[in-house]
């Protein structure tokens, strides 16, 4: 079973993701909490794989929560949740280790498929929407796009084109379709860059390829 906590302080959204995610075999909620301040709490009262946070919240914020979350031993993937395409705050979250973030009107079936591709390790990286965010909030900060590219600099060629191909939000069979490798290689290769730039997942990846261009 996935084990997923949600995070928001509206009851009625709680109560949505609850009964749609409750609907799936393999999916269980296993608690939810109305603002960030209770989310250390939650998670080790109840150790979630997997926790939907919402960004907007009263007390502590769902981008205050996430890096403090993502920065404690063993945490789980965090999904933050907004009602925006592109939010210049969810680029915080993504930068903090978020798994990827989802909008608030997914469709039920999208919902639970990304609960189970997170928990998978395979971070949700929608080319649309993911390019569209970060493009939209790229600040185009001269210190931020050197150090980016002086790190894109560490990788091999073939790793630097494994990690251009995900800042353009391809899948594994698409990175290995496209650069005539298999899709084992491929992960060999991501697993490789995350391991050189000291990175946590895809996302952040996609985060350096943006800010080095």
């Amino acid at each position: 079973m996935i084990r997923v906590a949600i995070v928001d302080d509206d009851a009625l959204v709680r109560a949505g993701l609850s009964m749609i995610l409750g609907g799936a075999a393999d999916v269980e909620v296993v608690g939810e909490a109305a603002d960030g301040a209770e989310v250390p709490r939650l998670v080790a009262l109840h150790k979630p794989d997997v926790v939907l946070m919402d960004i907007r919240m009263p007390e502590v914020d769902g981008l205050t929560a996430t890096e403090a979350l993502r920065a404690a031993p063993a945490p789980p993937e965090v999904v933050v949740l907004t009602t925006f395409h592109a939010d210049a705050q969810v680029l915080r979250a993504l930068r903090a280790g978020a798994a990827g973030f989802l909008l608030k009107d997914i469709p039920p079936g999208e919902l639970v498929e990304a609960i189970r591709r997170v928990s998978r390790g395979e971070p949700i990286l929608s080319p649309a929407v993911t390019r569209q965010l970060i493009t939209h909030v790229a600040d185009g900060n001269d210190d931020r796009r050197t150090r980016a590219r002086t790190l894109l600099g560490k990788l091999s060629d073939r790793e630097r084109e494994v990690a251009m191909a995900v800042g353009q939000g391809r899948s594994n069979a698409e990175i290995g379709a496209e650069l005539y490798m298999s899709v084992a290689t491929v992960k060999a290769h991501v697993s490789r860059v995350l391991t050189k730039l000291d990175l946590n997942n895809r996302v952040q990846i996609a985060l350096l390829v943006y800010d080095a261009a």
